[in-house]
């Protein structure tokens, strides 16, 4: 892996927290600063990576759930357009079953996701099952883009162990959390820039991001990447009907195999009776099964119900925007919705 590649490797996790970051990157793999910096305009210019940022716990602020519709064949096309264009969808993919269209839709608390997929629900003339997530056993989703790898799961980092409960992030610091969400700009000194934007000090911003990772509420800090664009255009959503009581041992199990990439559990809903769930990434559909049948087994979910929902179009794959709508004051501003730029890739 060469100089270049390892920018998009390996500081998905640990990108440096520091007044020149993209220097200290420059030292760490033998180029220059403005050749760091070029090549990750690149790499954004090109959509192999969406942004340089956090990713935030669950909990840590505002609200989002899992949504799924039945569309008909039909109206595929008109209904995800218009899901796409919410400003709270982040993710929104077409997806083999009955149930064919699952978006995610975040907001600043739960009342504005409900009235979000409320909408949705009114504009499309689609009723959407709500899966509200009640535990996560491991959300990070960095990737592993060396060859020579079945999926793109990276390998487990320490803070994927900490506990499923995360302090909300203070109201006086969430217009950070906006800004780390959005995105680090590639200049020589970002956090500067925030800094001023905030009407802080550089010293201050590094440590609030610091202490936020220290105590989970920031999965991660660093480059994310956008694994399609990378070649893992393969990627399959398991969904298992497990009995509460064992629930969590189960997942927990599951979290730790190696090739899932997220492991989760949902409320169920009418009709809908699976609880634990887990993503698999790949660059081929027979890979990601194996892995798969490999991680059921080992997790001791084989005698269970479950479903294999591989996606066929994205439709949306954007950040999440928890913290959308907070203004230097550390308060709540209205938002105008945004169209944001949706696509139909494979996988």
């Amino acid at each position: 892996m060469d100089a270049r590649q390892r920018l998009l490797n390996d500081w998905q996790h640990g990108f440096p927290l520091c007044a020149r970051p993209y220097a200290q990157l420059a030292q760490a793999t033998g180029l220059t600063e403005a050749e760091v910096m070029r090549t990750l305009r690149q790499t954004l210019a090109d959509g192999r990576v969406s942004r340089i940022g956090g990713v935030f716990a669950p909990g840590a602020g505002g609200a989002a759930t899992l949504a799924a519709m039945t569309v008909p064949e039909g109206r595929i096309e008109a209904v995800a357009a218009r899901v796409s264009t919410h400003p709270g969808v982040n993710h929104n993919y077409l997806r083999e079953h009955r149930l064919n269209l699952w978006f995610v839709m975040t907001g600043a608390d739960q009342d504005a996701v409900e009235s979000g997929v409320a909408a949705l629900e009114a504009d499309c003339g689609q009723l959407a099952l709500r899966l509200p997530l009640l535990r996560a056993y491991y959300i990070d989703l960095g990737f592993d883009l060396r060859g020579g790898h079945e999926t793109g799961a990276a390998a487990r980092h320490p803070a994927r162990a900490r506990a499923a409960v995360t302090e909300p992030i203070p109201a006086s610091q969430c217009t950070l959390a906006r800004l780390a969400e959005a995105g680090l700009a590639i200049i020589e000194r970002p956090y500067a820039a925030w800094a001023d934007e905030l009407g802080w000090g550089e010293e201050q911003v590094l440590a609030c991001l610091q202490g936020w990772l220290d105590a989970g509420q920031l999965k991660r800090f660093g480059v994310v990447v956008r694994h399609h664009e990378l070649g893992l255009a393969a990627n399959a959503m398991v969904v298992f009907d497990v009995p509460d009581a064992v629930a969590d041992a189960r997942g927990q199990a599951l979290a730790g195999q190696p090739g899932v990439t997220l492991a989760y559990r949902r409320a169920r809903a009418a009709g809908w009776p699976y609880s634990l769930y887990a993503m698999v990434h790949g660059a081929r559909r027979d890979a990601v099964q194996a892995v798969i049948e490999r991680a059921t087994g080992a997790a001791g979910l084989a005698p269970c119900p479950r479903e294999i929902l591989f996606s066929t179009r994205r439709f949306k794959q954007t950040g999440a925007r928890r913290f959308r709508g907070w203004n230097v004051d550390g308060q709540i501003a209205s938002v105008t919705p945004q169209r944001e730029t949706s696509d139909a890739l494979a996988g």
